[in-house]
């Protein structure tokens, strides 16, 4: 006997961020205080369980609307897409009602590191229109033992040349310490260079 292929697939926010949804500010204004968010939930994220220390959010950039929240999934649902980026950004795109989040709002993503490999498409493919990121180098992977993947070095720029703003180092000290925390902890890091942990130095 064989089994059916699957036909779908579900990616929910968690239970404790579907709570809290109702209690968080319908606009945030500014970049520091949306990042303060960001590092928050991505510090609750992993202590739930629910997969790493990963956060985001989409917000109208000329008002602070909170358009959208996104948290790491990853260890709750399987499914290794299921980054804080990619959560974001499909709910925006749910919310708003198209996959083009640029065709009629000036939307932004606030994330607490520089997008990995699989982020770095969904976000540039996604119509947003800024990203802003709480810092960029090797420090998440060194802390942390994920693998961001085989990033351009010109990651920045080549947002820049498709009309995506990048702005860096928001909340950068705070989203480090999450890291680090993580880190310090027995949690699982799926998606590591070769099998199981990556070694720290």
């Amino acid at each position: 006997m064989t089994a059916t292929p699957a036909s779908s697939f579900t990616m929910s926010l968690p239970d404790w961020l579907t709570a809290e949804l109702p209690t968080l500010p319908q606009s945030i204004e500014g970049a520091e205080a949306q990042m303060a968010l960001v590092n928050r939930l991505a510090d609750r994220n992993w202590r739930e369980g629910n997969g790493g220390p990963f956060a985001a959010i989409v917000v109208d950039a000329s008002t602070g609307e909170l358009v959208s929240v996104g948290v790491n999934v990853v260890l709750a649902t399987g499914i290794s897409s299921g980054h804080a980026e990619v959560m974001a950004l499909g709910l925006a795109q749910t919310r708003v009602g198209t996959w083009d989040l640029g065709a009629e709002r000036d939307l932004a993503l606030v994330v607490n590191w520089r997008p990995c490999v699989q982020c770095y498409g969904a976000t540039m493919w996604s119509g947003i229109r800024h990203l802003i990121v709480a810092g960029d180098g090797p420090e998440l992977e060194r802390l942390t033992g994920f693998d961001e993947g085989p990033m351009v070095p010109d990651w920045a720029a080549q947002f820049e040349a498709r009309g995506i703003s990048v702005t860096q180092d928001v909340g950068r000290a705070d989203a480090l310490a999450v890291y680090e925390a993580y880190g310090a902890s027995s949690s699982t890091v799926y998606n590591a260079r070769g099998a199981g942990r990556i070694e720290k130095d």
